[in-house]
C-alpha cells in the first residue's frame, strides 16, 4: 500500500450548474425540486470496476492461478497483450464519468487484479497518467489469487486509513477449505466529507446459484458488521459498499443481509439504499451468462447520502447512477455478441476490455 498521499486541492473542484446537466437516456432526473433550484454545486463520482483477470506476466510460485496468465500458459499472455489491455482498461477509466467531471471518479474500486505491480503499471498509463491515481491494495487469500483494490484521486480524496477483512469461509459446504476475497475497508475524506469505502468481491456462483449462495452471505455479512459498528457510532455515517456482489439486487445476500432496498423514500439515515434494483427490473446488466442478464456489480449508499436525511445542503448528496457502456466496450460477433468486448475469447485476445461493465454513482453537493 503506498503512502505517499496528498492535500486535496478545493480550487480545482469540479463546478457545474445543475440546470446544466444532460439527463442519461437510461436515467431520469430524479430531484425535479433540486434541478430547478439554480444551485451550483459540486460534483463527485465514485465507480467500481472488475478488471477481468488483471495478472502480470511474472510467474509467482506461491499462486498456481497465475499459471494460466503467462507467456507460455493457456492464454499466450505476452508482455505485449499484457500492455495493451492496461491501455483498454486506462482508456475506460479516462472516459467514466466524464460527462459530469472532466477529472473522472474521485473513487474507482476494483476486483480481479493480482498483486501492486499492475495498479502501479496501470495508473501510469498515459490515458490517466495526469490524474496521479493512488491506490490502496492488500493481498488476499483468495484460491486464485486476485484481490480487490481502490484507486483514487487525492485531489478529491484523502486517504485516513485502510485494512483488508477476512472472509471465513473454509468450513463451509463443498469448497470447505475454500479461500475467497478480503473485503477492502477504506476511511477518508472526500472534498470535505468523511466517507467509508467497502470494497467487495463475494464468491461466485460456482457450484450453482443456491448452493453458494452461503458463501455470499457470508461476505456480505462481514459488510454489514462494518456497517453496524459504524452506525452505532455515528448514525449519519456516509459509508459505500460497492463490488462484484455475484448476485444480483433482488437476491438475499443484498436484501436481507445487507437490508438494501431500492425504494428511497423507505431508506432513513441508518438504511441502505441501492440504486440498482430499478435497473435489473428493467432488464439492464453489467455481464451477460446464457443470454441473460446479470447486474452484479453495485454500489450501494447509507441513507446519510439521500436527500430527504441530509442535514445541510454542504453535504454530499446522491444524484444518480450509470451503467457505464461506449459502443467500443460492446463485443459485436461471435457467442458474445451485445456483451462487453472481454479480454479473451476461447483462450485467443480479444484485444478487448473486460467481461464486466463499470458502474457509476454521482454524489453532488452545494457550494458555501
Amino acid at each position: 500500500m503506498r503512502n505517499d498521499f496528498h492535500k486535496i486541492n478545493f480550487s480545482s473542484t469540479i463546478l457545474c450548474n445543475v440546470r446544466s446537466f444532460k439527463t442519461f437516456l437510461s436515467v431520469g432526473l430524479l430531484w425535479a425540486s433540486f434541478a430547478h433550484a439554480q444551485k451550483t454545486v459540486q460534483v463527485s463520482a465514485i465507480a467500481f470496476y472488475n478488471f477481468e483477470n488483471l495478472f502480470d506476466t511474472e510467474d509467482d510460485p506461491k499462486n498456481y492461478g497465475d499459471d494460466e496468465f503467462l507467456p507460455n500458459g493457456t492464454y499466450n499472455y505476452t508482455p505485449e497483450v499484457y500492455h495493451q489491455k492496461l491501455s483498454n482498461l486506462a482508456w475506460v477509466l479516462h472516459e467514466l464519468g466524464t460527462t459530469y467531471t472532466p477529472d473522472g471518479p474521485a473513487i474507482i474500486g476494483t476486483a480481479e487484479i493480482e498483486n501492486e505491480v499492475v495498479l502501479k503499471d496501470l495508473v501510469q498509463q498515459p490515458a490517466i497518467k495526469n490524474r496521479q491515481y493512488q491506490y490502496v491494495h492488500f493481498d488476499s487469500r483468495d484460491s486464485r489469487g486476485i484481490d480487490v483494490a481502490m484507486l483514487y484521486n487525492p485531489k478529491y480524496f484523502k486517504l485516513l486509513s485502510a485494512r483488508a477483512l477476512y472472509v471465513d469461509i473454509s468450513k463451509m459446504g463443498e469448497i470447505k477449505g475454500g479461500k475467497t476475497r478480503d473485503v477492502l475497508y477504506v476511511s477518508g475524506i472526500l472534498a470535505g466529507d468523511t466517507v467509508h469505502v467497502l470494497v467487495n468481491h463475494w464468491p461466485s456462483r460456482r457450484g450453482g446459484e443456491a448452493a453458494s449462495a452461503p458463501l455470499r452471505a457470508a461476505a456480505a455479512g462481514v459488510g454489514r458488521a462494518v456497517i453496524d459498528s459504524l452506525m452505532a457510532l455515528n448514525p449519519h455515517a456516509k459509508i459505500i459498499l460497492m463490488g462484484d456482489l455475484n448476485d444480483d439486487p433482488i437476491n438475499e445476500s443484498l436484501t436481507k443481509v445487507i437490508g438494501a432496498t431500492g425504494d428511497m423514500r423507505k431508506v432513513k439515515s441508518t438504511g441502505m439504499y441501492n440504486p440498482w434494483m430499478s435497473y435489473f427490473r428493467k432488464g439492464y446488466g453489467t455481464l451477460g451468462f446464457n443470454d441473460s442478464w446479470n447486474l452484479f456489480d453495485q454500489i450501494l449508499l447509507s441513507g446519510a447520502f439521500l436527500k430527504q436525511n441530509r442535514r445541510s445542503e454542504n453535504e454530499w448528496t446522491y444524484y444518480q447512477s450509470e451503467v457505464f457502456k461506449r459502443d467500443n466496450m460492446i463485443e459485436k460477433f461471435g457467442q458474445y455478441k451485445g456483451y462487453p468486448k472481454r479480454s479473451f475469447t476461447n483462450n485467443q485476445w480479444n484485444n478487448g476490455y473486460s467481461d464486466h461493465f463499470p458502474t457509476i454513482v454521482y454524489l453532488v453537493k452545494a457550494i458555501q
